[in-house]
């Protein structure tokens, strides 16, 4: 069976994953230190780079393998909030957008999809979780789903019980406030059973796996 999955979570000790206040100059909303050893070359292989093959990029590279289609919360995809402006924006990522599948991003704003050369279209969907998963599982074609983020849209799908499998990057650095990961999640983790691994750049990666899921 298909299943929801969340990858290359960064979350730091105290529990945020990201900063309050998303801009143009600031996309993590002041938490950017979350990723300061973050590779993203590495999300479609470790051998797209040269360097040596780590534990961390080996990690990171699992974000893409399997994966049919994204879910992400409307601050991932830009700083825009209320209506759509008209000023050509088509997300963070320029004209070659990493994902290569449909990406649903969840909005209550309506606005065309965008669609790239390379794989990727930006659909924009008013939805429950529920919801928005079943569209993104029909448009995965039998492959996973990947709950992109950030973590309000993450914690959601947790709250909805919708995540099959959970992989968490805890960064070894307090961040004092932000948007929690954890908030009205209490006893989330009896829902699943979880594996850690230390990394020696001081990264520890964890992997959540539901409980009872083939």
């Amino acid at each position: 069976m298909p299943r929801t999955r969340i990858h290359n979570m960064n979350i730091s000790l105290d529990g945020y994953a990201a900063g309050e206040h998303v801009t143009f100059d600031a996309p993590i909303g002041g938490a950017e230190r979350l990723f300061a050893s973050f590779d993203g070359r590495v999300i479609h292989g470790v051998d797209r780079v040269d360097d040596p093959i780590t534990l961390d990029r080996a990690v990171t590279s699992l974000w893409g393998q399997g994966i049919g289609a994204e879910i992400m919360g409307r601050r991932k995809f830009g700083p825009q909030t209320g209506d759509w402006p008209d000023d050509g924006w088509r997300g963070w990522w320029g004209d070659e957008p990493p994902f290569r599948t449909p990406v649903f991003v969840m909005s209550h704003h309506p606005r065309p999809s965008i669609d790239f050369p390379n794989g990727t279209s930006f659909h924009f969907v008013d939805a429950s979780p529920h919801e928005v998963l079943r569209m993104a599982q029909d448009a995965a074609d039998g492959q996973d789903v990947r709950i992109g983020g950030g973590p309000s849209t993450v914690r959601q799908f947790l709250q909805a019980d919708l995540i099959d499998f959970m992989h968490l990057v805890i960064v070894p650095i307090t961040l004092g406030r932000g948007v929690s990961l954890w908030e009205g999640l209490d006893g989330i983790e009896d829902r699943f059973t979880v594996e850690t691994v230390a990394s020696p750049s001081g990264l520890t990666h964890q992997f959540w796996n539901k409980n009872g899921h083939d």
